[in-house]
């Protein structure tokens, strides 16, 4: 299945649990707008390149969209579909005041040098610009972006509508972003496992062992905090490959490594284990938290763990989905676990509409109520309903999506 295929099966699911209407769903699933852009900038060398760019944006009844641009080959208009809808559908969940949208340039960023990335990125904006705003369509970080590409966000956007913060989130500290942004979505991953592990009566984490697919923003931070917590992080792997290290790896002293070589692989004392291998370790929780689609009907079968816990987006596919369910797997769904980077993302949009700045402690305070909240009532909806979570999820956001489009008029 395609990602926008992906998220309409979990949709779809939840609307016949639901009873909704052929058109109700119609309604809900098609995207308000689809943009495809030619991104054409000089390289350092003189040469003229074209770059395709998209943004897709899926809802906007219950505010102004809210989505991120990421940078890489893959990027086309199914991915953006997919992953818009699915943001607006995560919003919705966290109950927060914004809809969803996604987009970004196909391209591998590590072929461009700083200033052709710089160019690049301005380019967009020049394309975009007038879809987007602070009250209209919110970008922020996603795969290959950062805080540094979101600063150009904001000033060539501010160079064509005048001084705008607010038209993206993930920026700087010191250019009026988020203290607690960066390690938001890893903090609330921990904290969406933290909540089930205390409904289900499960343990705690210093108990757990982890496997840590990815070691990105997302993922070393997760890892970071579990440490923290005192869990076992036995396995974690990137793009240059996988180590294992049954005692539990230093996160610490890995971060470090990572950042001298730009991968964990060849992190000293630590076993070299391929990726398949890692997805299949004999751990208590799984954690993906790089790409979409690594748990597939290929090697569903192969996962041992008791706990999924999805902090990338669409790392299961339907097909994996219904098979660990099956097998009493508890699979803790993306729209919800890794919710914690758009939630801080709606604080650094409000500190900036507000012009006033919070204290860090006062960001991961509201970002832990705000993940008790949304966790609650998914455990009820569950509950309620006899559905797996992800359905639960999308129930909620659904209920919510549908009541705001009809509140607004059809």
């Amino acid at each position: 299945m395609s990602p926008i295929q992906e998220v309409n099966y979990y949709f779809r699911k939840a609307a016949k649990v639901m009873d909704l209407s052929p058109s109700v769903e119609r309604m809900l699933v098609n995207p308000y707008r689809e943009v495809k852009v030619d991104v054409s900038i000089h390289l350092d060398n003189g040469d003229l390149e074209n770059f395709t760019g998209y943004r897709v944006q899926h809802d906007r009844s219950r505010g102004p969209m809210k989505g991120g641009l990421r940078y890489h080959p893959t990027v086309d208009m199914e991915e953006a579909q997919g992953l818009a809808s699915l943001m607006t559908w995560k919003t919705a969940v966290m109950n927060l005041p914004f809809g969803g949208a996604k987009g970004g340039i196909a391209v591998d960023p590590g072929k461009l040098s700083a200033p052709e990335l710089e160019r690049l990125t301005r380019k967009f904006v020049q394309l975009i610009h007038d879809i987007i705003g602070p009250h209209t369509d919110i970008p922020a970080p996603d795969v290959n972006t950062n805080a540094q590409v979101m600063a150009w966000i904001m000033d060539e956007y501010s160079r064509i509508h005048g001084f705008s913060p607010a038209v993206v989130t993930g920026k700087p500290v010191d250019l009026f972003g988020s203290r607690g942004r960066e390690e938001a979505t890893g903090r609330g991953v921990v904290f969406a496992l933290e909540e089930y592990l205390r409904d289900a009566k499960a343990g705690e984490i210093k108990d757990k062992t982890f496997a840590v697919q990815g070691f990105g923003n997302v993922g070393s931070w997760t890892a970071r905090f579990l440490r923290q917590r005192g869990g076992k992080v036995v396995a974690v792997s990137d793009v240059g490959g996988a180590i294992r290290y049954r005692p539990g790896l230093d996160i610490p002293a890995l971060t470090e490594h990572v950042k001298k070589t730009r991968s964990v692989a060849g992190f000293p004392g630590t076993e070299a284990i391929g990726n398949d291998e890692l997805l299949a370790l004999d751990v208590d929780v799984l954690v993906p938290a790089a790409l979409g689609g690594v748990i597939t009907n290929k090697n569903v079968d192969d996962i041992r763990a008791r706990i999924v816990l999805e902090a990338a987006n669409a790392p299961t596919t339907p097909e994996a989905d219904e098979a660990l369910t099956e097998r009493g797997v508890v699979v803790l769904p993306d729209i919800y676990v890794n919710a914690g980077g758009v939630t801080v993302s709606y604080f650094e949009w409000a500190q900036n509409i507000q012009q006033f700045t919070w204290e860090e402690d006062k960001v991961n305070t509201e970002l832990q109520r705000h993940m008790r909240e949304a966790y609650a009532t998914l455990a009820r909806v569950a509950k309620e309903r006899k559905v797996s979570f992800r359905t639960a999820a999308y129930v909620v956001a659904i209920g919510r999506v549908g009541r705001a489009t009809v509140l607004r008029g059809v």
